[in-house]
């Protein structure tokens, strides 16, 4: 077990010994930046916290590293800490804007320099003194490490802010040794600490509501924009603050789009539709998908394509286990893809292969032509957070993640095959069956966590087969009410501040 993996499950363990809140502590903050401390053992940290829109009608988003180590969600925010030994020495300087009657009547209140350090415990200090502060604090740490946490590129020309921030601390005279350490943050978020869970469930609970809504309402003759309408009517008004990623409302040709959001199609009868979506609460992400046929009920064909998906999805989820590395589940999950496509004639067999290129010089698999992404990925601050389903890294207790196979009939499949003699024989001999399946896409997502006990299905909408037909068969009797008690509403019309 190396340092980073000890570091983190200490701190998981620690955090998930108090009690359940709907928000996070600001003990629990600082034990991340504790941790933080530790991995990166000597030096001083900067985190950089995002900037203000171009224009203060547009949404603020606080990037998700930032609010991990701090919680605090007002923009043109930084940290700052030195390191020594791998523990905080002196006080953590939060840098915030002040406050400004003149500015806050357009953006809202701030918290300001005294509310930062009554509220929140910090030595805050102007957001503009950022540059002199880190300067004065290299001075006095000759030849300490300056440790960054920001939004950089580190690929291609564009220059980000940040990297202009941290590119004015190189040109010092004497300039530190610079190292970012975003990848050292992200080991630390793949475990979830219990509050960090608890927002993910309630951000879960609230999109499956939504996903029974969806179904319930989808009537042949609609538009996806309707059900996407919906949809982020149940997220808003269960107390989501917004859709932690553009919904996914895909029917017939669009359900084999990966990321199709134009949400603007009219359904056809025979349609299935793939709605993908996820709720964000208190900055927790949910991430479901179910496909659903337009009718209520799956044709034969639909119904071949959903059931191969869903025994793939069941496949990794027994695989899902304390410890197991996550590209056990994607094998397991990819071996049951590829033998159901070669019974119902998508591919010739499950072990068979094309040419990958013209040249026939390397095979590919041809399940492949239906399945083009991971197996899943880590759910939290981020849609995409860090920790997956499908790589090396082992499902340790606190990991919250996805399972989500699907298979995509995509239209013009068989045009963009590469022409050489071996797949000119494979595509005439699986024709017939594309043009049988052609159009349909299928993808079931769910959200999972892993516990000392096992793995916990959270997101429990109806999946199999039956379920979704009989929950399309109820009536949709308008929206639903509001359930306080589960989500965790607070109904004084505020929230307590992170």
């Amino acid at each position: 077990m190396d340092r980073i993996r000890t570091i983190v499950v200490a701190a998981f363990l620690t955090a998930n010994a108090a009690a359940l809140n709907a928000q996070i502590p600001q003990s629990e903050y600082a034990q991340r930046r504790a941790a933080l401390a530790q991995a990166v053992g000597n030096g001083i940290v900067v985190a950089l916290g995002s900037p203000e829109p171009e224009e203060d009608y547009i949404s603020f988003f606080q990037n998700s590293r930032f609010r991990y180590l701090t919680g605090f969600t007002e923009p043109e925010a930084a940290l700052a800490f030195v390191a020594k030994d791998g523990k905080i020495v002196g006080k953590e300087i939060l840098f915030v804007n002040p406050r400004n009657p003149a500015e806050e009547v357009w953006t809202g209140k701030r918290l300001g320099l005294e509310g930062v350090r009554q509220t929140l415990g910090f030595d805050a200090r102007m957001a503009s003194s950022l540059a002199n502060v880190i300067d004065t604090l290299i001075t006095r740490n000759p030849g300490a490490t300056l440790h960054v946490v920001g939004n950089f590129n580190s690929e291609g020309p564009i220059i980000t802010r940040d990297d202009q921030i941290v590119g004015g601390f190189a040109k010092r005279q004497n300039p530190p040794d610079i190292q970012k350490v975003d990848s050292v943050v992200d080991r630390l978020r793949r475990v979830k600490t219990a509050a960090e869970l608890d927002l993910i469930r309630k951000a879960i609970a609230i999109t499956v509501d939504a996903e029974r809504e969806a179904m319930k309402y989808v009537a042949p003759g609609q538009n996806e924009f309707e059900i996407n309408a919906l949809i982020d009517y149940t997220f808003r008004r269960n107390g989501a603050e917004r859709a932690s990623f553009s919904s996914i409302v895909g029917s017939g040709p669009n359900s084999t789009t990966l990321h199709y959001n134009a949400n603007d199609r009219f359904f056809a009868p025979n349609d299935v539709i793939v709605m993908d979506i996820g709720a964000s609460y208190l900055g927790y992400s949910a991430d479901v998908t179910r496909t659903v046929p337009v009718s209520g009920k799956f044709s034969p064909e639909q119904r071949a394509i959903y059931q191969i998906v869903r025994d793939a999805q069941a496949s990794a989820e027994r695989q899902a286990k304390l410890n197991t590395p996550g590209r056990i589940l994607s094998d397991s999950a990819s071996a049951i893809l590829a033998v159901g496509l070669a019974r119902i004639g998508l591919i010739e067999s499950a072990t068979g292969t094309i040419d990958c290129d013209s040249t026939a010089t390397r095979q590919c698999s041809p399940f492949r032509l239906y399945y083009m992404h991971g197996l899943g990925h880590g759910i939290g601050l981020d849609v995409h957070d860090p920790g997956a389903a499908s790589g090396g890294a082992p499902l340790i207790a606190g990991s919250a993640f996805t399972i989500e196979p699907g298979i995509y009939v995509r239209e013009n499949t068989l045009d963009i095959i590469p022409k050489t003699p071996k797949n000119l024989a494979f595509i005439e001999k699986i024709r017939p069956a594309f043009q049988k399946y052609r159009n349909i896409g299928v993808r079931i997502e769910d959200d999972y966590i892993m516990t000392e006990k096992g793995l916990e299905w959270v997101s429990r909408a109806p999946r199999e087969i039956d379920e979704v037909e009989a929950t399309m068969k109820e009536p949709w009797r308008g929206p639903m009410a509001r359930d306080a008690a589960k989500i965790g509403w607070y109904p004084s019309g505020s929230r307590p501040a992170p």
